[in-house]
């Protein structure tokens, strides 16, 4: 049966209480993997794993922000507390501005990067680290079509392309170091996906129009679409695959 391996496997998401990672650790979860959920609110993460939970499932909530090295530290050593391993880490947490390129304050960036991209580094580098101990894991990253060379601008998003960017340039290097640790890295880049985070493209009719006549699917993803992907890359499915990016995005980069 397809994605048996992941019964009992032990999965860290992080931004797990909306939007796109919360529907991860529903996946994961529905697929017998404890899962730990983190993000900013204790309590949001709470009701997804109250969720889960009343599926029959396990999952535990941590408020983290994933920018801070000590509070990373903290949920590795919750994760590693309760189920005794980490087997699977989605690194899923990111945050969206829109703002044009002259406005951009040093502090905007900064904030940007911390989450989007040294988030995920400081995540990886200490999960990887349990992960070697046992010689086996895997890491998903989320970075996005507008991660750049593909075609494809952003504007008013230079601070969020060049962290999407990094990661995915991260996320390369980390595949060829780990892999020798059994340790698998790969990364997804979702197009535009039906989340709170576009709220802001949702509420411009003009934008959002703009975006669907360039999808040839001509719709948003929706969060469980991108969840698919993450199992796949979880799973022992993909158990050739390293250091390869993931677009899914309805068709847009190939238009």
């Amino acid at each position: 049966m397809p994605y048996e391996d992941l019964k009992d496997k032990v999965a860290i998401i992080t931004g797990a209480r909306r939007g796109m990672g919360r529907a991860q650790a529903l996946k994961l979860a529905a697929l017998g993997c404890k899962v730990l959920l983190a993000d900013i609110s204790q309590d949001d993460c709470q009701k997804v794993a109250h969720e889960i939970e009343q599926s029959g499932g396990q999952a535990i909530a941590c408020q983290c922000d994933i920018s801070n090295k000590a509070e990373v530290e903290r949920m590795v050593d919750l994760a590693m507390k309760e189920f005794g391993k980490i087997d699977i880490l989605v690194n899923n947490a990111g945050i969206c501005q829109f703002k044009p390129f002259l406005q951009i304050s040093e502090q905007e960036w900064d904030r940007t990067l911390d989450i989007n991209l040294k988030g995920y580094f400081l995540c990886a580098q200490a999960v990887a680290r349990e992960m070697a101990k046992q010689k086996r894991g895997v890491i998903v990253n989320i970075a996005s079509v507008a991660m750049g060379q593909v075609g494809m601008g952003f504007q008013n998003l230079v601070h969020y392309c060049a962290s999407k960017g990094g990661i995915v340039a991260m996320a390369e290097a980390m595949a060829l170091e780990l892999a020798p640790l059994g340790i698998r890295v790969n990364t997804i880049a979702p197009g535009a996906i039906d989340t709170p985070m576009v709220s802001t493209v949702k509420e411009d009719a003009k934008m959002l129009e703009g975006i669907l006549a360039k999808i040839p699917l001509q719709r948003m993803g929706k969060p469980e679409e991108i969840a698919n992907v993450v199992a796949f890359l979880a799973s022992d499915e993909s158990s050739y695959m390293t250091g390869s990016v993931v677009i899914a995005d309805g068709g847009w980069c190939a238009d």
